[in-house]
């Protein structure tokens, strides 16, 4: 393998000129820089991120906690797509990620001790139970993190805006003429107290009574459990005309409750869902949905923990709200 003075050698220039070359410093030509870069190419030099952790004193390692109890792993369409835009962002800056996990090898290890066992400079945290005593522990602990979706006191996070994505989705429906408006929500979290927020808000604010019976509790990313809420909700004595669902995968579940129970989408019944996935677009009719933007909330996550990192000094713990957009679709009947 090439080294930093095999390169000097080559192209006639000292070391600290190739390092300059390789790390994009100002202050040399271009015609140098290019020329370095090209016998880079031409003799394999790979960077040794060793003596680059020994010399700055980071590894250039990030953590990602990532624990989806539902088992659907990275085919959860909208976490995969948070993760997979955090990890361009930061590959784009210059780092790996490893998964944090509590066994390596058959060796168990808290959260914490697999972030200094790897020696992570930081880490991401999605998708977990936020109240699980050892993500308490890595969250008050030495490593910077980014929650994402979840806040915790003088931490940074980045946050989905549910209760406007709610909101808009309830405003949709009032606007095409729905009175009778039921939610299926998920388990309790953060993210669902906030969509519980924007529904019973906007509900309030447009003058519309929510029965009791028409907020049900189901679970996200469960189609079954949703089957059964809708269910629950057709055999009320009134029964809603628009159905909000926890999200669009679970959509799918009381769609086929509904069809099973003979009723047409929308002619007889409307539904919504949320994340906006590529699901949503392609089913018929297809989805009104509120779509989250999960570029901008994986690469704010990457931007952030980077300078939590790089400039511990001057970056400020934040709560980041990202928006979303309104998905229109034929799931939604205007009536009268």
């Amino acid at each position: 393998m090439s080294s930093l003075k095999d390169l000097a050698r080559e192209c006639g220039v000292s070391v600290a000129t190739v390092s300059k070359a390789l790390n994009g410093q100002s202050d040399i030509s271009a015609a140098t820089r290019d020329r370095v870069r090209e016998a880079a190419r031409r003799m394999g030099y790979v960077p040794n991120m060793a003596a680059r952790a020994m010399k700055t004193n980071r590894t250039y390692n990030l953590g990602v906690l990532f624990v989806d109890e539902r088992q659907s792993g990275l085919a959860h369409e909208y976490f995969s797509a948070v993760l997979d835009s955090f990890k361009v962002q930061v590959e784009k800056l210059g780092y790996d990620i490893t998964f944090v996990n509590r066994n390596l090898g058959g060796r168990t290890m808290t959260y914490l001790e697999h972030c200094h066992y790897r020696g992570v400079d930081g880490a991401v945290i999605a998708c977990v139970d936020f109240n699980d005593p050892q993500v308490v522990e890595l969250v008050n602990s030495d490593v910077p993190v980014v929650t994402i979706d979840h806040v915790f006191n003088n931490r940074m996070a980045v946050l989905s805006d549910n209760v406007n994505g709610l909101s808009a989705l309830v405003r949709y429906a009032y606007a095409n003429g729905h009175r009778r408006i039921a939610f299926i929500h998920g388990e309790r979290t953060a993210v669902t107290e906030n969509r519980l927020a924007g529904f019973y808000k906007s509900c309030a604010e447009l003058g519309l009574q929510v029965p009791e019976e028409y907020v049900r509790c189901g679970v996200y990313h469960d189609p079954d459990c949703c089957a059964e809420e809708t269910r629950a909700l057709l055999a009320l004595p009134q029964r809603p005309t628009c159905i909000l669902f926890p999200d669009d995968f679970s959509a799918m579940g009381g769609c086929i409750a509904l069809q099973e129970a003979g009723l047409s989408i929308p002619e007889d019944i409307s539904v919504m869902g949320y994340d906006g996935i590529y699901l949503s677009r392609v089913m018929k009719p297809q989805l009104v949905t509120w779509q989250q933007n999960t570029k901008m909330l994986g690469r704010m996550a990457a931007d952030k923990l980077v300078q939590m990192i790089e400039h511990p000094r001057v970056t400020l713990a934040e709560q980041i709200p990202v928006t979303g957009k309104l998905l229109e679709g034929g799931s939604v009947r205007s009536i009268e």
